[in-house]
């Protein structure tokens, strides 16, 4: 038993069955044994591997989107470049590799990184060495000027909430613990109406929410509705995304998500109506798309061939591997989804239709 599944043992007999926003906030962030704060979870050596590890094209694009949508509101002079849930600070590398050669874009821009994690803090200070950023722990920070935002699989480690169809209405799923083990049960029964967007989801079934998505969604929206900017958020799901989507990561592997608490990755796929329907009341969201449908508007089928040509042997085959995994269908090129965020009534960045 891990140090930190005793804590959450101690916490269920104090207080009852633990829903499961509690427990994937626990297992991600607690403050001494928390996932996100003791692992190095990235890359080959960690648990697993985002787009901007496998290829610098992905970042690259992504850049460059960004600042046309820079470009298309008129190069405002002060503005903030920022990503949220940064990593190890790769995709901000690249996407300022991309972009230093646009006149005034950096001279313009204020770096923020929306990082909590001391440990990962420093791992971007590393990374990104050579430019001046300035980090904060939350949103409510940003400062009061236009906004250009990337998130690359933030919201999928969001808790969320499950709740379960059953004779007695929705019940949410919740955490138990008995003879040395956790396991799921049900808690309380709420409304049937509670969830009219599930009203035709059959006993049986689960139904997810998170509260904390909506909210990180409305307050990008917010800022970009008010002050200008574009926002472009990438993650796995779905438009609607129904029944159980929680699973754990540890070497690259799911395992039981009630085991080896504080040691595995904790995500849950994302309902990408639910963010645009947190966001649209306040600025304007893109239809969603594809990975591999948006990267291939962008052009990286021509940026690898361009990189490939003085690429030989087993370079030039991880290249090509690269391409193939963050576009193809079977891969990365449908698992994620995109949207994006503008004002209402501007451009919406490259790559993205309405």
């Amino acid at each position: 038993m891990t140090p930190l599944e005793q804590i959450i043992h101690r916490q269920i007999e104090r207080f009852g069955l633990m829903p499961v926003s509690e427990y994937m906030t626990l297992c991600l962030l607690h403050p001494e044994h928390g996932y996100y704060i003791t692992r190095d979870a990235l890359g080959a050596q960690g648990d697993f591997t985002t787009a901007p590890e496998i290829s610098q094209m992905f970042g690259e694009l992504l850049g460059l989107s960004l600042a046309q949508a820079w470009l298309d509101q008129g190069q405002p002079p002060e503005f903030t470049l920022a990503e949220i849930g940064p990593g190890n600070g790769t995709l901000m590398v690249d996407i300022l590799r991309a972009t230093k050669g646009i006149p005034n874009f950096h001279q313009s821009m204020q770096l923020i990184l929306v990082e909590a994690s001391s440990a990962m803090q420093a791992r971007q200070k590393s990374a990104l060495s050579d430019y001046d950023v300035c980090w904060i722990d939350n949103l409510s920070h940003i400062p009061p000027k236009p906004l250009f935002l990337i998130a690359n699989e933030f919201f999928d480690c969001m808790p969320i909430k499950q709740f379960r169809r059953t004779n007695e209405g929705w019940q949410e799923q919740m955490i138990g613990a008995k003879d040395g083990s956790l396991h799921f049960a049900l808690g309380k029964a709420v409304d049937p109406d509670a969830f009219p967007q599930a009203k035709d989801m059959e006993i049986g079934q689960m139904f997810e929410t998170s509260s904390a998505s909506a909210a990180h969604a409305e307050a990008i929206a917010r800022h970009i509705g008010a002050f200008g900017g574009a926002a472009i958020i990438i993650d796995y799901g779905d438009w609607i995304c129904n029944g159980d989507s929680l699973q754990a990561i540890k070497d690259h592997k799911k395992i039981d998500v009630l085991t080896d608490c504080g040691l595995a990755d904790l995500t849950a796929h994302i309902s990408f109506r639910d963010l645009s329907t947190s966001a649209e009341s306040f600025a304007h969201v893109s239809a969603m798309t594809t990975q591999g449908v948006l990267l291939e508007r962008l052009g990286i089928t021509q940026r690898a061939q361009s990189l490939a040509v003085t690429m030989t042997g087993d370079v030039l085959e991880n290249h090509i591997t690269a391409h193939n995994r963050l576009t193809h269908p079977s891969q990365m090129g449908d698992l994620f989804k995109a949207i994006a965020i503008v004002p209402h009534g501007k451009p919406l960045p490259a790559g993205f239709t309405a």
